[in-house]
């Protein structure tokens, strides 16, 4: 709890200074609290909110953090928040260096680490799959008499749904780890330095219905802030996440086992102050946990969330809790709200867009917003990381919710090149 007259200042590392950055610093704003920016962003740029932003390298935590803990001498910083994968770590190695609340640097390290994650879930007592890593450059014709059908072949470094890919046939296996093999020779990955980047990791494939819980753990307790439906089947061969729905429409005891299993998962993990985003399947043998991510949920998404009898943004709420107050009587609002991320049906080159305002007319559509830019190179799963944009809608139910979203999709005609721009 923050004392009065306490002069207090938030740290945020973000690897992008686009939505996401910009909604926390409105945050900021709103709770009267500065804030300064650490990013990786070039060191010549100007700092793009006047406030002396620090350039770090999330890929060099450790040296990172430490430039980060020589400017807090001089500004005196009282929470830390991290927005997506990248900069977890160098957050809570800064955390850690400076005394303030947030996850510890291990627990940031096995939540970025599909093996390590696996390794303590089955020491917690959780469902796992059975699973197994190996080196991007082994043979995988060697592996097929190793591995049960259906299986699923993950990156163990990348995050999300890249490069995760389902496998039915020894064929189908051997493609699809030369396929991971060639994704994790890409430049955005070989510049990571990490270890993680040149492993494969082998699942059995878990059926069922997969749902997303956003969360924020104070002292190792968990509180749900929403659970998501995922009403899109996930069964491969790529996993690319389309609609979010709000309430969960489970019933209210499967609810509370995915909660009690997330909680879990996160004593497991180490996890202890900030915000959390689990992923997790559902069958007849119970709750499977995916993964949880040390981060509140990606991009645009966190815009179907409110809270609180004023409508407050997560951003807002992760905002507060990271500077010591106590959140815990904050509960989501009412209505049931959603987000369709859209997929990028073909690769090529975005040419734009005709529908917007149709879909925005459509009953519960809140708004759409179109990410792409114009002759942006575009690469689907599992190859790519991005969607096309969002769409965004609440409503009485989650029923009325995903079909809003399903019917403000179908009003959308996107126009997509194979041919390579021409730059005049």
């Amino acid at each position: 709890m923050r004392l009065a007259g306490e002069i207090v200042r938030l740290l945020l590392f973000s690897n992008t200074t686009g939505y996401q950055a910009n909604a926390f610093r409105e945050a900021a704003e709103q709770v009267g609290v500065p804030i300064t920016l650490a990013t990786d962003r070039c060191h010549v740029l100007d700092d793009p909110w006047g406030d002396r932003a620090t350039p770090v390298k999330f890929r060099e935590a450790q040296e990172s953090a430490r430039l980060v803990v020589e400017q807090s001498d001089e500004l005196k910083f009282t929470g830390i928040v991290a927005i997506g994968d990248a900069p977890t770590l160098t957050a809570a190695l800064t955390a850690a260096k400076l005394g303030l609340r947030y996850h510890p640097p291990a627990a940031v390290e096995a939540c970025k680490n599909k093996w390590l994650a696996r390794e303590l879930f089955k020491g917690a007592g959780l469902q796992v799959p059975w699973y197994k890593r190996v080196p991007a450059d082994e043979n995988p014709r060697e592996l097929v008499s190793q591995v049960p059908f259906p299986c699923v072949l993950k990156p163990l470094g990348l995050s999300a749904s890249r490069g995760v890919i389902r496998a039915n046939v020894g064929s189908e296996f051997v493609e699809a780890f030369h396929r991971i093999g060639e994704l994790l020779k890409a430049a955005d990955i070989r510049l990571q330095h990490e270890e993680a980047t040149q492993w494969i990791q082998i699942e059995s494939y878990i059926p069922g219905q997969e749902f997303a819980l956003e969360g924020i753990v104070t002292t190792g307790v968990l509180k749900a802030l929403a659970l998501f439906d995922k009403p899109d089947p996930l069964e491969g061969p790529y996993f690319e996440e389309t609609i979010y729905v709000a309430p969960s429409r489970l019933p209210y005891s499967v609810q509370q086992a995915i909660v009690a299993t997330t909680q879990r998962a996160i004593a497991a993990l180490g996890l202890t102050n900030g915000p959390v985003h689990a992923e997790m399947r559902l069958n007849d043998e119970g709750v499977w946990m995916l993964e949880v991510a040390a981060r509140p949920i990606g991009g645009l998404c966190a815009k179907t969330l409110r809270f609180g009898e004023h409508g407050m943004p997560l951003e807002e709420l992760i905002v507060r809790h990271a500077l010591g107050e106590d959140i815990r009587q904050l509960e989501r609002e009412e209505c049931a709200s959603g987000v369709m991320m859209i997929p990028i049906p073909q690769g090529g080159f975005y040419e734009g867009v005709k529908g917007v305002e149709q879909a925005e007319r459509v009953r519960g559509v809140e708004s759409v917003e179109i990410t792409a830019k114009l002759q942006q190179k575009l690469l689907p799963l599992p190859e790519g990381a991005s969607y096309l944009g969002f769409v965004f809608a609440r409503g009485e139910t989650p029923e009325r919710v995903e079909q809003a979203l399903r019917e403000a999709h179908g009003c959308l005609r996107f126009q997509i090149s194979s041919d390579i721009p021409v730059v005049k």
